[in-house]
């Protein structure tokens, strides 16, 4: 029995959750930590004291309800600050015994090496395909024999502030960083099915200070953007216009809220307290949904345009999955439809056992995915993600910069 662990650091929650995989690769779900952020802002730390609070409380559940002392964790990645690009890497192959992992490595060495700016790391090295001596369209070439080996990949890459910050927050719980993994490809794990990922289909995580996007074509990740806006600026409109506190409109925005003014009735209203000792006011769900549907249409703009500067939004057969929390609006999936003209569905984690009450929502894509990516790290073809040479980086780099932290 092995166990995997991922810490899910939104802009509104921290969750952290604990899994057990047994040797067929099946995963139990026997540890849950919901917390609410602090010292985030737009998916960045911004208060490294605060977020490392919020961290704790996250953990500390987890361990109470798993039994778990959690030592380290795969941790969920986002922000404005991530970036990505494609890269071609080729190397010749010798040998009789066909491709190995060596070989396979070597491809994607030569495929990092892309002039990074300086202050930025390279987070992921994901091959969208391999060509073998003229072959392409290669999912798995271990094994073939070739004299040439190309790759093309997935770079993403972040900057090295944020990612210290953010180390920072789990080194300073005690805990280790395995590996972070960007939000929008944990996601995908969690719920984009094999034909969709193989149709092409383009994934938007809607959490609540970023949207985080990415494009999957012939099986593999293509293209990935952090957009810095979410669910926080649909609430921050919603306290304007309707006057209200920002945790009061958080809350009316998740019970009444809709995306779609036109299926809201003009005459229904509710009733809401502003403040402690004000008094109450009556609310339209009518206008409160003309506040949200201009937003949210917004975001789909953003979406859209993405996907048209990429190059790929002729390639989305499968059209647009939906995830996050600000994806649980009624009207959205309708909405999306009317603004991206193509299939849309709300998806959640599936196929879960264990803990799971609460995890079967489009809120919690992130913190499963982050449990399945890390399962992922045992396979056989290891080449879905960056390996172990940033976690060493890092390391090295917060033994320099932050000496407070626990010895790795």
């Amino acid at each position: 029995m092995q166990t995997v662990v991922g810490i899910d650091v939104g802009t509104t929650k921290i969750c952290t959750l604990v899994g057990e995989v047994d040797n067929q690769g099946g995963m139990k779900i026997v540890g849950v930590g919901i917390a609410e952020a602090q010292g985030m802002r737009k998916g960045v730390v911004n208060d490294v004291q605060k977020a490392t609070e919020a961290v704790a409380a996250s953990i500390q559940k987890a361990e109470r309800t798993s039994g778990y002392k959690i030592t380290r964790a795969h941790v969920s990645l986002a922000g404005h600050h991530v970036s990505s690009t494609n890269s071609m890497g080729v190397v010749a192959v010798s040998g009789d015994a066909g491709i190995s992992h060596a070989d396979i490595d070597r491809a994607l060495d030569a495929a990092r090496a892309v002039s990074i700016p300086h202050g930025r790391e390279i987070i992921h090295i994901i091959p969208r395909g391999f060509t073998v001596d003229g072959q392409d369209g290669v999912r798995n070439p271990l094994g073939m024999h070739a004299f040439r080996l190309e790759v093309e990949a997935h770079i993403v890459t972040a900057a090295l502030t944020a990612l210290l910050n953010l180390s920072k927050c789990i080194e300073g719980v005690n805990v280790q960083v395995d590996e972070m993994v960007l939000n929008s490809i944990a996601s995908a794990e969690a719920v984009l099915t094999d034909t969709e990922k193989e149709m092409g289909v383009i994934l938007a995580d809607i959490g609540g200070g970023t949207t985080d996007l990415a494009v999957y074509i012939d099986g593999m990740v293509w293209h990935t953007k952090v957009i810095p806006v979410g669910g926080n600026h649909v609430t921050h409109d919603l306290a304007i216009g309707l006057r209200l506190p920002f945790n009061t409109a958080e809350k009316v925005k998740i019970e009444r809220g809709h995306a779609r003014a036109r299926d809201v009735e003009s005459g229904a209203t509710f009733d809401v307290q502003p403040y402690a000792e004000g008094g109450i006011v009556r609310i339209s769900r009518h206008d409160m949904a003309q506040v949200i549907e201009p937003r949210m249409q917004e975001v789909f703009h953003l979406i859209l345009t993405e996907a048209k500067r990429s190059g790929y939004d002729g390639l989305l057969s499968a059209g647009l999955v939906l995830c996050g929390g600000t994806a649980q609006l009624p009207g959205l999936r309708a909405l999306a439809q009317d603004e991206m003209q193509m299939p849309v569905r709300v998806a959640s984690p599936q196929n879960l056992s264990g803990l799971t009450d609460v995890l079967h929502s489009p809120a919690f894509a992130t913190s499963v995915g982050l449990l399945r990516w890390g399962i992922q790290e045992h396979t056989p073809l290891k080449t879905r993600r960056s390996g172990g040479e940033w976690g060493r980086r890092l390391k090295n780099v917060l033994r320099l910069l932050l000496p407070d932290n626990r010895e790795a």
